[in-house]
């Protein structure tokens, strides 16, 4: 009996205890309780199919199959009951691989173009423009970025390839000649991240990669507007000024454009979108040398250099100075280097009260006559040299222009305010040389037609 009664008072004080430390807190029992719970692991499945009622242990390859059969039978039924198919798969939660088929073969192509759909994740636009960016990338990769339709279809008449077209809607797709880009890769990404990856301020939802243009090979229209007359841009760094010397060249109708090693690259985005497509209107060879320069024009031509030392007293007349007014040192120019550096990759300013180092040094520098810029001086095939604002014309600029008996040519502007901004000059010099040589070829042409004349009467 005492030892009946001592087992009872024990299980009394546990049940006690037990029974404080649920109250005390609640989840210290039943949290173990669950937690074994979940850890649990079913080691044997009872089949439905089994006839015999029997118990199988079954392993996950097993089981796997299984489900595996299972889909293929709902793909099965689905294909043959296509009423059915709905219920089946809002059932099983399977979804029918024969239709997603169907759906990609019909959606994911337009006009006989196949499309690929950029899913989450996909790094191939932000990789592409992030490295397109790259000077570097475009010269060694040989590839170029282009954005906005306008740009797009220009490159695509000229004869440009491309490589890769990001676009956010068909639509977009549309607006481009798609049968200049059956080689190319198209894909479809959404418009958050175009706009993310643009440098406009109202993206158009597309993108495409090119390749590097070779201007030689490109096809350019209107070439019957234009006249005898090329454009050097010398140390034009600036990629704002340089987009809109391009499409004030296009616009003069200059025969072509060529750049000296020290300008900022052609394929620049900003240039780009400064030059509004001047790059498929007009040959544009990049990274010149200045024996390329003289190869790449005509033969004879004259160059003219544009200058920025103004002389006021050319225009009114106060002073009396002569025309031929042949400078002695190389700041009469204006900005211009007197370091004869073959690179045109460094230019240091010429130091006005250096003049007798210079001459110690044997530096020849050229003579070039002045003239004002709405003066006869496009009397032939001409070539036009604009220099950079900071760094200005080069030396070789200058002695080239001596070597072909060409002029330093300026435009007044009244005291006390800086120089003209370079695109600026380029526009208004460009001009007036195109006025010029076209009422030369007027002239020579009713020449030539009196003398036939003259000759059959």
């Amino acid at each position: 009996m005492a030892a009946t009664y001592t087992r009872s008072v024990i299980n009394f004080l546990s049940l006690e205890r037990n029974a404080l430390l649920s109250r005390g807190n609640g989840f210290l029992v039943e949290s173990k309780r669950y937690v074994r719970g979940l850890r649990r692991r079913p080691v044997r499945v009872l089949l439905p199919e089994n006839e015999t009622g029997e118990v199988l242990k079954q392993s996950e390859p097993a089981v796997q199959n299984m489900k595996r059969q299972k889909e293929a039978k709902v793909t099965v039924t689905s294909a043959q009951h296509p009423g059915e198919s709905d219920l089946v798969r809002a059932r099983t939660g399977v979804q029918s691989p024969m239709k997603y088929a169907h759906v990609a073969a019909t959606k994911d192509q337009i006009d006989g173009l196949r499309f690929e759909r950029a899913f989450p994740g996909d790094k191939r636009l932000a990789r592409v423009v992030s490295v397109a960016r790259s000077r570097t990338f475009r010269e060694h990769q040989g590839k170029i970025l282009l954005e906005g339709r306008r740009l797009i279809c220009d490159a695509l008449n000229a004869g440009a390839i491309p490589q890769m077209v990001f676009f956010s809607t068909v639509d977009r797709l549309r607006e481009l000649p798609l049968d200049k880009l059956k080689r190319a890769t198209l894909v479809k990404v959404k418009f958050e991240d175009i706009k993310i990856w643009s440098d406009l301020v109202a993206p158009q939802g597309v993108i495409a990669i090119f390749s590097r243009p070779d201007p030689s090979r490109l096809n350019f229209v209107n070439t019957s507007h234009s006249v005898p007359m090329s454009l050097i841009c010398d140390n034009i760094r600036d990629p704002g000024n340089l987009g809109t010397i391009l499409r004030c060249a296009a616009a003069a109708g200059c025969q072509n454009v060529l750049l000296t090693k020290g300008c900022v690259d052609a394929w620049e985005p900003k240039v780009l979108r400064g030059a509004m497509g001047a790059h498929f209107r007009l040959p544009v060879y990049p990274s010149l040398s200045w024996d390329d320069i003289e190869n790449h024009l005509p033969k004879p031509v004259t160059v003219h250099v544009a200058d920025n030392s103004c002389d006021e007293s050319r225009e009114t007349g106060d002073v009396q100075v002569n025309a031929s007014h042949k400078p002695s040192k190389a700041g009469d120019y204006g900005w211009i280097s007197a370091k004869n550096n073959r690179n045109n990759m460094r230019y240091e300013e010429y130091d006005l009260d250096s003049d007798t180092d210079c001459e110690d040094e044997g530096l020849s520098l050229p003579r070039v006559d002045s003239k004002l810029y709405h003066e006869s001086w496009a009397q032939s095939p001409t070539a036009l040299v604009i220099g950079g604002e900071t760094h200005g014309l080069s030396l070789e600029a200058v002695q080239l222009a001596e070597k072909t008996a060409g002029q330093r040519l300026f435009i007044p502007i009244v005291p006390d305010v800086d120089s003209l901004n370079s695109a600026m000059a380029a526009s208004i010099l460009l001009f007036e040389g195109r006025k010029q040589l076209l009422k030369l070829i007027q002239t020579s042409g009713r020449k030539w037609k009196s003398k036939a004349e003259r000759q059959f009467s």
